[in-house]
């Protein structure tokens, strides 16, 4: 067996393999889809019908109230029993986009009612219709108001998507089982991606600051000392 240096140089190029090829696209195509289902499902809780709001309650207390791996497994492995079929790339796809949709939803739907009612009162005396104040006036305000929230989120679901390994996604977190399964080395290989996701969160974790100083609306304790 090599010694472990030689070990984790000869296994990193198939784990950043995996990572870009997998790991990266899921948590971004992920994150859109759940993004934009979360703005659908805040604004529906906030401004819909009735019976559309209890729906849109009901599908946020279902995604937050059972585990990620649960509801992967039963997308995976459960829906076939019905006859309906999807291969493990997109069914990670949709139980990552329906989880972030349930979380990212209530991030919205503070962030949108957090803005003060003069805002919009503001934006009618201008003339604009509500659709026209909710876009220019309401959303850019509570898009600033989340962006912390939303970014954590973001780092969360990179970390995440090493579940999709539990239904045979080849991401970067099994391409370590299938090396630890020759080498029969799982200390080193699983410390090795580990530091591999760390790096990534913590380059997501800078950029976060960076975006959160630049949108900063008041100022403060962040911006005095940069």
């Amino acid at each position: 067996m090599p010694h472990w240096p030689d070990l984790m140089l000869q296994s990193l190029g198939p784990l950043l393999a995996a990572c870009l090829r997998f790991t990266v696209p899921l948590t971004l195509i992920a994150f859109a889809l759940g993004l934009s289902l979360a703005l659908v499902i805040a604004l529906a809780r906030l401004f819909g019908p009735r019976p559309l709001a209890a729906l849109a309650w009901t599908y946020v207390w279902i995604f937050r109230g059972t585990p990620l791996l649960v509801q992967l497994f039963v997308i995976f492995y459960g829906l076939p029993s019905v006859g309906i079929l999807i291969d493990a790339f997109p069914a990670a796809v949709i139980g990552f986009t329906l989880n972030i949709g349930a979380y990212a939803s209530e991030i919205v739907r503070a962030a949108i009612a957090s803005i003060p009612k003069g805002q919009w009162e503001a934006a009618y005396a201008t003339g604009m219709t509500p659709a026209q104040a909710m876009r220019r006036t309401i959303l850019p305000q509570a898009a600033r108001v989340a962006v912390p929230s939303l970014s954590n989120t973001f780092i969360a679901l990179v970390k995440d998507t090493s579940l999709a390994a539990a239904i045979t996604v080849p991401e970067m977190f099994q391409a370590a089982q299938r090396i630890v399964a020759v080498t029969y080395e799982p200390l080193i290989l699983y410390v090795e991606a580990a530091l591999i996701y760390l790096v990534l969160c913590s380059a997501l974790s800078w950029l976060q600051s960076g975006l959160e100083r630049r949108l900063g609306r008041y100022g403060g304790y962040l911006e005095a000392r940069a």
